[in-house]
């Protein structure tokens, strides 16, 4: 057996670590976990809404998919099976809680990015953007947020989201084409509100 860094001076495919897991390597997984982890959290946070269900969501994510993994169909890619699982368990997690977390998506980027910080008044430029937009975000539908979340949020192609929500590509696009059109609505409502303000 070999190690899961690497072979022939490659990293491992996710085909190539899954085959290792399913031949109970545990670091393989571990591998798995690690390059998804962040992908996990931010799809599972769009469902919930809240950090710590968010965690917990793609802890168990991860752990059903591994119980799974003798299941997953050798050939198909490993990220939208995943992102399915997760998608599932935070809307597991979404109707057995109690109360409703209000958070908005925590946008920006990585900050060891590199860019250099902004000034002060494009930072608040930034964030008064951000607020608008996912002011405007949580007012839509449940069904409208993930879609447009998977897409923009956890950048997700049509394929893929098609296989994390369980619906043909055609309905993926069709959906995500009238939640776009819902939310330039409302932006232009929001837009608007604050010109006659």
């Amino acid at each position: 057996m070999y190690g899961w860094q690497e072979v022939e001076g490659r990293p491992l495919t996710d085909a190539e670590l899954i085959e290792a897991a399913r031949g109970g390597d545990v670091s393989a997984y571990e591998e798995l976990v690690r390059r998804y982890q962040d992908l996990a959290y931010r799809t599972a946070f769009l469902v919930v809404r809240d950090a710590e269900e968010a965690r917990d969501a793609a802890q168990e994510g991860f752990l059903s998919a591994h119980r799974a993994l003798g299941r997953f169909r050798v050939g198909a890619d490993f990220r939208p099976w995943l992102l399915r699982i997760v998608a599932n368990a935070a809307r597991n997690r979404r109707r057995s809680a109690t109360r409703r977390a209000a958070l908005a998506l925590r946008a920006g980027r990585d900050p060891a990015s590199g860019d250099a910080a902004p000034s002060p008044e494009a930072a608040l430029l930034a964030a008064e953007q951000r607020a608008t937009l996912m002011a405007a975000i949580n007012s839509l539908r449940e069904d409208d947020q993930l879609v447009i979340g998977l897409r923009w949020f956890a950048e997700l192609g049509e394929a893929e989201m098609a296989e994390v929500l369980g619906r043909p590509r055609g309905t993926v696009k069709s959906r995500l084409s009238r939640a776009m059109a819902r939310l330039r609505e409302v932006l232009e409502r929001l837009e608007e509100d604050l010109s006659d303000g």
